[in-house]
């Protein structure tokens, strides 16, 4: 197709259809946006979450995700097998648990898991990097060490927990 029929198509288009271009900007944003929403913490939430002070009887651990690749799209995420939470682009999720092992998954167009045995009065970091997948966005769970752990939260807002 040459850039004069192009041109042609597009000025037909309008005239038949007036306001139909903003409409459909309009929709579109509106569902990129409803791709990437998911339930967030309150404030207050992200305050006690980025104060990394975990109960001396408990274990506290941290899923971030603080990359913009696949920002669109959730990640549903579990904890010992039941729905923890789902993240998206520049969040983080935060639970305190009892001391032993437990099971973080990554469910995407893959599913992904980390096994951590936590200890009292401990955080566990765990990094949720986002690869582009076939289909959709695929993840990779990997536990880091603590410094890395925090930095990463601190350039997140926390998504709210479903435990």
């Amino acid at each position: 197709m040459n850039a004069g029929l192009i041109a042609r198509v597009l000025a037909s288009r309008d005239r038949l259809f007036p306001g139909l271009g903003p409409v459909c900007l309009l929709l579109a944003l509106s569902l990129l946006a409803a791709c990437g929403s998911i339930p967030m913490g309150s404030p207050g939430d992200d305050a006690r979450g980025k104060s990394f002070v975990v109960s001396p009887h408990k274990a506290g651990i941290y899923v971030y995700r603080n990359e913009a690749l696949g920002f669109a799209a959730p990640m549903t995420v579990r904890l010992d097998g039941r729905l923890a939470g789902r993240t998206r682009a520049h969040t983080y999720l935060f639970w305190e648990v009892e001391p032993g092992e437990h099971s973080i998954t990554s469910h995407a167009e893959d599913v992904a898991s980390v096994t951590l045995t936590a200890e009292p009065g401990k955080a566990y970091f765990v990094w949720q990097e986002v690869k582009l997948g076939l289909w959709s966005a695929r993840s990779l769970l990997h536990e880091v060490d603590p410094a890395q752990g925090r930095s990463g939260v601190a350039q997140c807002q926390i998504g709210a927990s479903m435990l």
